[in-house]
């Protein structure tokens, strides 16, 4: 079960020349500090993966339960598969 829900939509601001991003976590996750770990898990991901993202997109990245323990670099793969079904990121040769 991958780590993480990405959610995406063209840019409702008319300066669509940038890509917005969110993150969420829910209380079902666990408590404040746990949530605020998913959360930088998720912000490195999405440093990683959304570097090259088509702007003029708004995306939300939606924390599960498994995002704190799982291993990062599958929540990476996790992340880039998911933008490249979207769309977002072309998917890379040879990787």
């Amino acid at each position: 079960m991958p780590g993480l829900i990405l959610q995406a939509m063209p840019s409702s601001v008319t300066d669509a020349e940038t890509l917005r991003i969110g993150f969420t976590v829910s209380r079902k996750v666990g408590g404040a500090v746990v949530r605020n770990r998913a959360k930088r898990r998720l912000r490195a991901a999405a440093r990683t993966v959304l570097a090259n993202a088509q702007a003029g997109h708004d995306v939300v990245i939606v924390g599960r339960k498994d995002s704190v323990h799982r291993p990062f670099d599958l929540l990476v793969a996790d992340l880039r598969r998911a933008s490249t079904d979207l769309g977002l990121v072309k998917e890379e040769s040879g990787a």
